[in-house]
């Protein structure tokens, strides 16, 4: 994996949790602006539409750049509107980087899977 790839990757897994953390807060305000006199959604739906949109530019980005079939880019979509299907996709995200390091290293020691 070169370096473009794994920094494409790297962002994608970076605004995944909070993106998440942004949906569920957003929730959270949509009731109680039902419920009291308490009404934060403007600032909540901006905060998360901001994040919503910084993880669909870093998605379309990573699926180019990885070359991820139709099937892998489409769940890591669906778990950006799943309330809390970011923490899911910063999990995946991560053991994915991971085992591309280690890929990449043992190509370089001349490691060779069985």
């Amino acid at each position: 994996m070169d370096i473009k790839t794994a920094s494409a990757l790297r962002r994608l897994r970076l605004v995944s949790a909070p993106e998440a953390v942004s949906f569920l807060l957003l929730l959270v305000c949509s009731v109680l602006k039902r419920t009291t006199e308490f009404n934060a959604v403007p600032a909540m739906g901006m905060i998360h539409g901001v994040l919503f949109v910084l993880y669909v530019l870093f998605w379309l980005d990573a699926w180019n750049r990885t070359k991820w079939e139709l099937k892998t880019a489409a769940l890591y979509f669906v778990l950006s509107v799943l309330p809390t299907g970011g923490f899911f996709a910063e999990r995946k995200l991560k053991r994915e980087a991971e085992s591309a390091v280690i890929a990449s290293r043992a190509r370089k020691e001349g490691i060779v899977n069985a």
